[in-house]
């Protein structure tokens, strides 16, 4: 079983995993939560004080969001991309005050679908709004809240689309076209550039059990580095 050393006093970590529609992050992130369960919390088998959430979606307010942002049927009327921008703000405020903040403070870990990475990478470099002010709205509705760890989970485009379509038409973002999604895509390489000490690349390619090796062995480096010792 895995133990903290004392590096965080609440005993909380904060892990979101970010990419490309498609890419895979959303099994692989209840993949990790049970292999983080059977390591680290064999002893408390209903999940606690492990925590699976998301955004847009994952409070009440949240849930209104999701469905007002990624509905497919607000294509033909077309969502300004600031409003874009500043809904999705209005979720992570939310979501950072409702949920992040507080069950960090109970000591819980959590594993995220999306942060503020993907503000950067999707209204920043697809929709072409100004970096900073981003920047500036991601550190309103994050009242300074940064994840411990990202994994960026790097898949192709086209291997991303084909698995997209795959398994239907999509939402409203998954529509975009390809050169928009090249343009996230470019936006997640240069946010892992710019931040090599808070997010891992991570070969999204290959089968679900392969990218799932990939993530234990990086999580696990990854605790021994902070201080977070196997007993």
């Amino acid at each position: 079983m895995i133990t903290q050393s004392g590096q965080n006093k609440t005993g909380g970590r904060f892990i979101v995993f970010e990419g490309i529609d498609g890419c895979g992050k959303t099994t692989q992130l209840h993949l990790l939560h049970d292999w983080l369960q059977a390591k680290m919390f064999p002893q408390t088998p209903d999940g606690f004080p492990m925590v699976m959430t998301q955004e847009p979606g994952a409070t009440a307010l949240g849930r209104t969001l999701r469905q007002i942002l990624l509905a497919p049927n607000h294509r033909d009327e077309g969502v300004d991309a600031t409003a874009e921008l500043l809904l999705y703000a209005a979720d992570r405020a939310q979501h950072v005050q409702k949920v992040l903040k507080p069950k960090l403070a109970e000591g819980c870990w959590i594993l995220c679908d999306r942060h503020v990475d993907s503000t950067v990478a999707y209204q920043g470099f697809g929709r072409g709004i100004d970096r900073a002010l981003i920047e500036q709205i991601n550190k309103i509705a994050t009242d300074g809240l940064v994840s411990d760890l990202t994994l960026w989970l790097d898949l192709s485009v086209e291997v991303s689309r084909s698995r997209r379509w795959g398994r239907g038409s999509g939402d409203r973002i998954e529509q975009l076209d390809l050169a928009f999604h090249r343009l996230v895509q470019q936006g997640f390489e240069s946010l892992a550039q710019e931040h090599p000490q808070r997010i891992v690349r991570i070969d999204a390619s290959g089968s679900e059990a392969e990218v799932a090796l990939r993530i234990q062995q990086t999580v696990g480096d990854w605790l021994r580095t902070h201080a977070i010792e196997e007993l």
